[in-house]
């Protein structure tokens, strides 16, 4: 274990860490090389996965026309979700999601960390962070309280809404097949957005005594690893139309 020092003050004495130690799991070395192993794994998957949808979409004009909207106003979709209203929902995402980390950002940076440096967790997360500070947290543990109840709550709103118009779309649907494949594709999106929802809930939302350390790393597991893999798998390859450019990617390659 590696510690870098440096004096920060002469006033007050103390000094400043600048590199911590993360603890994962405390478990065998073998366990340790297995789960190794398997996030590699999983992490591989995902990233082949994303890069698979990207280069479909950038390559298949078919699957330029983004769906939501199509269930529950098919007359209005093509005025509703022009390529200019798509843009800038995605540049509010980006903006927002960006902003919000950027607060965080800006104000560990001015914290004092002269204690120990060993981070109880699998990744650099604020909140076991600012459990080694030195300095008064209360304002950002104040921050992350309040900032993440509109951070779940207000998603999950729009999500609860947007979800019960789709539902009652689907029941007027006359054919019973319509009916159950619209249902398969929307109960495999709502299960994955309440996982990610509930873990993150449960990690930033819910008081930290409430949950052991452990408990709180597997919570992390779902939102960091299992959902990001998941996520090209619902959204994307199970469309017919991702399999159909999958298809006919690959009797391309074969026959050039």
């Amino acid at each position: 274990m590696n510690i870098k020092k440096k004096e920060i003050s002469d006033e007050n004495n103390l000094t400043s860490i600048t590199e911590f130690f993360l603890l994962g799991f405390q478990i065998s070395q073998y366990l340790r090389y297995s789960l190794f192993l398997l996030f590699l794994v999983v992490y591989c998957g995902t990233i082949c996965g994303n890069l698979l949808i990207i280069t479909l979409v950038s390559t298949s004009k078919t699957l330029h026309t983004p769906i939501y909207v199509a269930i529950c106003n098919p007359l209005h979709y093509s005025t509703i979700m022009t390529s200019g209203h798509c843009v800038i929902l995605t540049i509010t995402c980006w903006l927002l999601g960006f902003s919000i980390i950027l607060i965080y950002i800006i104000k560990t940076a001015k914290l004092i960390f002269c204690g120990p440096n060993i981070i109880d967790h699998l990744f650099c997360d604020i909140v076991p962070l600012l459990d080694l500070a030195c300095s008064d947290t209360f304002v950002i543990h104040l921050e992350i309280y309040f900032m993440g109840i509109p951070i779940v709550i207000f998603p999950t709103t729009i999500i609860v809404a947007s979800y019960s118009y789709i539902v009652l779309a689907i029941l007027r649907i006359p054919s019973s097949t319509g009916r159950q494949k619209a249902f398969s594709t929307c109960s495999s999106h709502l299960i994955v957005v309440s996982i990610f929802y509930w873990t993150m809930f449960s990690v930033y939302v819910v008081p930290s005594k409430g949950l052991t350390l452990s408990i709180s790393k597997v919570l992390s597991l779902l939102y960091t690893v299992f959902t990001p893999l998941i996520n090209p798998i619902i959204y994307s390859l199970r469309n017919k139309d991702i399999k159909k450019a999958i298809k006919q990617g690959l009797y391309n390659s074969v026959i050039w």
